[in-house]
């Protein structure tokens, strides 16, 4: 018997491979290519900030083990990308290459615990009021803990958020990724 928890991680995975089956498809056959690469934003040092890397870690694990060629991942628990270095990793990418960006964020409190999928740009920096960066062709984004509009409350928020949470989200997206990925 499932649990009021197993039922909603059902729930929320099976609307996140739907949401991102369909915008990949999409963007792969917009940009007529095979390459993919994954943008998994984030740091490792603080909870709220450690989506992005979480599902990076698990998605170069599962794609190692696949000997997926055709698929790049940046940023894992032990290589972190932030905003500080993607301007160099961005540098390295091959421009036909479909850029998916996965990256936790900040929004109204019922959204917390929902994972978004859009056919457009991540802008990296805007929850904490830095400059902004933009990127890719399909945005990721799980909403870990509320958007208060002042960068020193956010920064608060995403020191204390559940660990669990965080990865209970990464779990579902690695895994709906890589169910998308295999039917490619």
């Amino acid at each position: 018997m499932l649990n009021y928890e197993e039922i909603e991680n059902i729930d929320i995975k099976e609307k996140f491979v739907s949401d991102f089956s369909y915008i990949f498809n999409k963007v792969k056959n917009e940009k007529k290519c095979i390459e993919v690469t994954f943008l998994c934003v984030g740091t490792d040092r603080i909870t709220g900030d450690c989506f992005g890397p979480l599902v990076g870690s698990k998605l170069s694990k599962e794609l190692k083990d696949c000997n997926y060629s055709n698929i790049n991942v940046y940023g894992s628990l032990s290589q972190n990308l932030s905003y500080e270095n993607i301007n160099r990793v961005i540098q390295n990418i091959d421009k036909k290459s479909i850029i998916i960006v996965i990256d936790a964020a900040l929004s109204k409190e019922e959204n917390i615990g929902k994972i978004f999928v859009q056919k457009s740009k991540t802008i990296l920096g805007k929850g904490l009021e830095k400059n902004k960066i933009e990127i890719g062709d399909i945005s990721i984004k799980s909403v870990v803990a509320k958007d208060y509009k002042i960068a020193k409350c956010n920064f608060k928020a995403l020191q204390n958020i559940s660990l669990n949470g965080v990865m209970r989200l990464a779990d579902i997206v690695s895994e709906g990724i890589f169910e998308t990925i295999i039917k490619m």
